[in-house]
């Protein structure tokens, strides 16, 4: 039996170029996310991968370069309004006063997308796939922080995503729960065919889901590959990565 085709979406970036307060942030990035494969971006605090996630997900515009989705500029009118795409926060933004059936049927309901019947069935159907069945009644006061980001991704899988953005979802969470949260992305991803994106600090998440690592510092692209090339390339620059030592130089790993 052949394998189903991917149903997540391309994305490309060209030249992007960001200045913040005069001062440039993205430098010229160049690369491409594969449809259905998890893209993850690392770098250390400052590097620009946070204003590179801020433009992939439309939030910013470039000073220079452009972003397309499917082989379209996504500030080209419609095109963002025929794909789906989907985003979990790094704190969950959970509303506090809603219950999770609320919380995750949000977005169905405020846009009248379905009936409440239907709502309930989709909510209660993404609840059981992110491990939370039956937590419908329960406020986000009462969940562990593992259980609000699960229900984040519920919240986020009602609109059946072909892209999802993930901005450090392990941040703030202990390493077993750290550890649960990169399994449900990955089998999500596997499960869904989404194309999956994250930024996080998380070299044990990275290497456990990533299809691919882009790593970013100063604002430039310095090294994309698989984690198997990741560990392998010899180059000082992505030993101290696999080290913890985040002080990044502007050296380019050979090829």
């Amino acid at each position: 039996m052949n394998a189903p085709s991917p149903l997540g979406l391309s994305i490309q970036v060209r030249g992007l170029r960001k200045s913040l307060g005069g001062q440039p942030v993205l430098k010229g990035l160049d690369f491409a996310v594969r449809a259905g494969e998890i893209f993850v971006i690392m770098g250390p605090s400052g590097s620009g991968k946070t204003v590179l996630l801020k433009h992939l997900i439309g939030l910013l515009e470039p000073d220079e370069g452009e972003i397309l989705v499917e082989g379209e500029p996504i500030g080209k009118p419609g095109v963002m309004d025929r794909h789906r795409l989907a985003m979990v926060f790094q704190s969950g933004a959970l509303l506090n006063s809603l219950n999770v059936e609320a919380n995750v049927g949000l977005y169905l309901a405020e846009h009248r997308l379905k009936p409440p019947a239907e709502i309930a069935r989709i909510v209660a159907e993404k609840l059981e796939l992110v491990g939370l069945k039956g937590t419908e009644d329960r406020m986000p006061a009462d969940l562990s922080g593992g259980m609000c980001k699960r229900v984040a991704i519920a919240r986020a899988l009602v609109i059946e995503p072909q892209l999802i953005f993930y901005d450090e979802p392990t941040s703030e969470l202990d390493p077993l729960i750290a550890v649960t949260i990169g399994e449900e992305i990955l089998r999500l991803n596997r499960r869904m065919h989404v194309t999956t994106v994250v930024v996080t600090h998380d070299r044990d998440l990275a290497f456990g889901i990533a299809d691919r690592i882009a790593l970013i510092n100063d604002g430039e692209i310095v090294f994309i590959g698989t984690p198997t090339e990741v560990k392998a390339n010899p180059h000082p620059l992505l030993h101290r990565f696999l080290t913890a030592d985040f002080n990044f130089d502007t050296e380019r790993p050979t090829p």
